[in-house]
């Protein structure tokens, strides 16, 4: 598995990437790979709370909360929710990278939210099963289906018992957009929960994915074969201490090994990463990839060959015993009914433009379709861009208050 990782990660290294020519902002690396969500947070000035939940299956969940804003002094005031979900091989991470600025979740929080930020099941945070161990492969026998229907629902029901909230906001990057689908559309009574849904490159529909992992793993990962049985279940691109030796060294700031940096984060989201903040690379890089199971990303591959939002393939004969037919069950989407917003980019290799409009098009309660004005943008530009606050971040937040 591990060749298979690396082989991978070769193919974005020997990618051509844009040059950047303008000023960047300056991050401090700030303690080098041992730089977590709390450490973090806590340097940038803000509270911080963890939180672990059991899902019903058994995995425990960590999740961090944001209680208030120094800035605003609103400690112990009642708050509305707003809770955020990370993508693919990420985690909560994903969301103070980019300094206590231009942050979303500092950003939602100097608004006057509760901010809360889930892990899923298998990354940095969320290593833990009551009776599985992530050294073997049982742990990792999930899919982002499991993702929806176990750790979603064991998260959203704890942030209501202790918040006492009836309903929040959302927002999900990537990943985090494909449970929220997955959640909405095969349990109906989860839309009631949502006071809006803030979809930042929503993935459902993926037959026109552009990724080099896509067209390379694809055709041997996208269908039921002797290949994906002998991958089976097991870990993803772990997040690990060379990664985050890499992160101080080949990706700080001026380091002439920047472009690969940006091209193995890249490699699956798109190539032009002109828009990228490179000073953040080196906690970027400290803190990704989070770790994920196989099954995940064979899931996502199988959307692209298949050209369907389905659940999970595993071979005629599995199928008929949990599907009761020889091919998945597609998602009814057409039973979400949240208040929706999506918010995509022309450049992004993981959320393509025409499945976007497809999985739009379904939505009975779209309420913002967003285009970024800028033809470079790519899917981890709603996470990192140097320019994130002003074309996401903010307008993510008026949203949210226009409702409140």
């Amino acid at each position: 598995m591990k060749s298979f990782t690396l082989c991978l990660l070769a193919l974005a290294a020997v990618a051509n990437s844009t040059p950047i020519d303008f000023e960047q902002p300056q991050i401090e690396s700030r303690g080098l790979f041992t730089m977590r969500t709390p450490e973090i947070v806590r340097n940038d000035g803000f509270p911080l709370e963890s939180h672990k939940v059991q899902t019903s299956d058994g995995y425990i969940l960590e999740m961090f909360r944001i209680p208030y804003s120094p800035n605003l002094r609103n400690e112990g005031q009642p708050k509305k929710v707003a809770f955020l979900m990370h993508g693919l091989l990420s985690s909560s991470d994903c969301w103070i990278l980019n300094g206590a600025e231009n942050s979303m979740a500092y950003i939602l929080s100097n608004a006057g939210y509760d901010v809360w930020m889930g892990n899923a099941r298998g990354n940095t945070y969320s290593r833990a099963n009551v009776k599985k161990s992530p050294l073997l492969p049982p742990f990792w026998d999930f899919s982002w289906n499991e993702i929806a229907m176990y750790d979603m629902p064991a998260m959203f029901d704890y942030v209501r018992y202790v918040t006492g909230v009836e309903k929040f906001h959302y927002a999900g990057h990537s990943q985090g957009t494909t449970v929220y689908f997955v959640l909405c559309s095969t349990v109906p009574k989860y839309n009631d929960l949502f006071e809006s849904a803030h979809l930042l490159a929503p993935v459902g529909f993926m037959n026109h994915m552009q990724s080099p992992l896509a067209k390379v793993g694809g055709p041997l990962l996208g269908k039921p074969s002797l290949l994906s049985k002998l991958i089976g279940s097991n870990e993803f691109m772990p997040s690990n201490e060379f990664m985050g030796l890499l992160g101080d060294t080949a990706c700080r700031n001026k380091s002439p090994f920047q472009e690969i940096c940006g091209n193995v984060l890249f490699l699956i989201a798109g190539w032009d990463s002109q828009h990228l903040n490179y000073t953040a690379l080196p906690l970027i890089t400290a803190t990704h990839p989070a770790g994920s199971s196989t099954s995940q990303l064979i899931h996502y591959l199988q959307e692209y060959e298949s050209g369907y939002f389905r659940r999970y393939d595993y071979g005629k004969s599995k199928n008929k015993k949990l599907y009761g037919q020889k091919e998945p069950t597609n998602y009814n989407v057409e039973n979400i009914d949240a208040k929706t917003y999506f918010y995509y980019g022309d450049n992004d290799y993981f959320a393509a433009v025409s499945d976007v409009l497809r999985m739009a098009l379904k939505m009975k309660n779209l309420k913002l379709y967003y285009q970024v004005p800028i033809p470079q943008w790519n899917h981890l530009d709603f996470l990192w861009a140097i320019n994130v606050k002003e074309m996401i971040n903010d307008r993510v937040k008026d949203n949210m208050l226009a409702l409140d």
